[in-house]
């Protein structure tokens, strides 16, 4: 090798990821922790980015219906174009809260008056078991003789005193910052709340500068090459998620519907609510929808228990429905992603980073699975056509003869 002055820079590269990758591996543990760190202080832009790209879904339709294709001129045009931006974001926001204030006017309230009625039954049949143990008590002297046979262990009062007294002077401490942690919590979360709120607006309000200047900042640094093919994979990242997010809605919608409709004729009680319950819970792919059911199946339970049993029924046929015809077809084809690697996506993901993964990991599976599909299929044409080469080169001297 002719050690040149490229060559030389090759060697040093090569030098120095070397000894980046064993500094990495050697002190794992040390950059885990920096990550971590560097994650908790950004984690409130991070939200503000992931609330932008769900609230820009909304805007950008809302934007296309209203103002795009609407012939105006001077001042109306002027005017449309300044209201674009701030009257498509409110509307979107408005969308959204009316959403959630849906969820929570139609489940909470008839949450609460369960737990309500919970409440009020539950001393009736505790007193009621209890009768019921005296009349059998009477009834069989023997279940008392056998009662009285099972020795009770003796109380030591004096030692439970000693254990509460010890628990009031060393457990109320670690439970005084244990609730002053929660409220910290609490007051950190509704801040970070905020601060991603607003920086979402930021966001929304000036999206094509800053796409703009990200494209310009790759573009100064990187290879022309390298620049198309950063562009490539964030196109790929940004139509992935929103289709899948616009995929995950629908299929969630149609399963909504399908119980409300189904209960509503079967004269199942709470049917909107459920409905509306499992439409929202089954945001969270394959396994939301099983946290309505648990829900609902205990709602019914206090009112009839027999139909009850009938829901949970209902439930598994129309999530085998949901589950083999509406999600992979809605989902799975919004994303490109066959059925197998959607369970996969949420299996992994859900292993790693809980519901977050779950949400995040098909579209990104997608996109990898796109541009692993795409390289396979060049390398396959490359070598068929090499051996097609190969294979005319070789009857080139017969054909002669």
């Amino acid at each position: 090798m002719n050690l040149n002055r490229k060559n030389l820079s090759r060697i040093r590269s090569l030098i120095c990821f070397a000894a980046l990758v064993c500094l990495a591996v050697i002190k794992f543990d040390w950059l885990c922790q920096i990550a971590l760190f560097v994650v908790k202080i950004i984690r409130p832009f991070l939200m503000g980015a992931a609330m932008a790209f769900v609230i820009n879904l909304p805007m950008r339709f809302i934007e296309r219906t209203l103002f795009e294709g609407k012939k105006a001129e001077g001042k109306r045009a002027a005017f449309l174009a300044k209201a674009k931006r701030p009257v498509s974001l409110v509307l979107a926001l408005l969308l959204v809260a009316l959403v959630i204030t849906l969820v929570i006017v139609t489940v909470i309230p008839q949450i609460v008056s369960t737990v309500r009625v919970l409440a009020r039954e539950i001393p009736i049949f505790a007193q009621s078991a209890l009768n019921e143990l005296d009349r059998l008590a009477v009834e069989n002297p023997e279940i008392q003789k056998a009662l009285e046979s099972v020795k009770i262990p003796e109380i030591d009062w004096k030692e439970m005193l000693e254990n509460v007294v010890n628990f009031m002077r060393n457990g109320m401490g670690s439970m005084v910052t244990t609730t002053v942690s929660f409220a910290g919590n609490i007051v950190s979360g509704t801040v970070n709340f905020f601060i991603a709120l607003i920086f979402s607006f930021y966001i929304l309000a000036q999206k094509e500068k800053l796409a703009d200047q990200a494209k310009r900042t790759i573009r100064a640094y990187a290879r022309p090459s390298v620049y198309e093919w950063v562009m490539k994979v964030a196109r790929l990242l940004s139509q992935n998620f929103g289709r899948f997010i616009t995929g995950q809605c629908t299929e969630a919608v149609i399963l909504g519907a399908m119980f409300v409709v189904t209960m509503a004729i079967l004269r199942f009680p709470f049917a909107i609510m459920i409905g509306v319950l499992i439409a929202f819970t089954a945001l969270i792919p394959i396994v939301g929808a099983f946290i309505g059911c648990f829900i609902g199946a205990f709602l019914i339970l206090v009112d009839n228990p027999a139909k009850a049993v009938g829901f949970v029924i209902l439930f598994l046929i129309l999530q085998q429905v949901e589950g083999n015809l509406i999600y992979p077809h809605v989902v799975g084809n919004s994303v490109g992603l066959p059925s197998i690697w959607v369970l996969a996506a949420v299996t992994v993901g859900g292993s790693l980073m809980g519901v977050v993964g779950m949400l995040v990991f098909i579209p990104l599976l997608s996109t990898v699975y796109a541009l692993l599909r795409e390289n396979v299929n060049l390398r396959n044409s490359r070598n068929s056509g090499g051996l097609c080469g190969g294979r005319d080169a070789a009857r080139a001297p017969d054909q002669e003869e």
